[in-house]
């Protein structure tokens, strides 16, 4: 990590939303997901305010180095329909080591959508690569 991951770097993302970003798009293979309507998924509005905070730290991380989120605190308020532009707005807030937490706020034009705090933790991705391997080869030992 870069000296200047800070308190207080921010970012804004915007993204335009596609059918296949709504409810019935989250699972596929749950029957109650496909009978709900065709808004903005609360799953990927998480993932979008995940995606904003990533490429708010990008420019201040190492070669190597990304981040995983750890922590979502997040309210979604409002529906949005295909076709409106959310605004992504997210702060960090705090770094503490390795640990980031953000504020985070999307807007769909109309509305407010959702906000509240995400945290991320950066990590080495060889290292993290290395250990998720293990995971996976020690799974294969129980489950066979």
């Amino acid at each position: 990590m870069k000296s200047t991951l800070t308190a207080g770097v921010t970012h804004r993302l915007r993204f335009r939303v596609p059918e296949n970003k709504t409810v019935p798009f989250l699972y596929p293979e749950a029957p109650d997901f496909q009978a709900m309507p065709k808004v903005f998924a609360t799953g990927f509005l998480v993932g979008l305010m995940e995606w904003a905070c990533i490429e708010a730290i990008a420019p201040h991380l190492d070669a190597g180095e990304g981040s995983l989120g750890v922590h979502v605190d997040v309210s979604h308020s409002a529906a949005t329909p295909p076709g409106l532009t959310i605004t992504v707005d997210v702060e960090c807030t705090a770094v503490e080591g390795r640990k980031l937490t953000f504020q985070v706020r999307a807007h769909d034009g109309v509305d407010l959508i959702g906000e509240g705090r995400h945290q991320r933790v950066v990590v080495a991705w060889e290292r993290f690569n290395a250990k998720v391997a293990e995971k996976a080869k020690a799974a294969e030992k129980v489950m066979a």
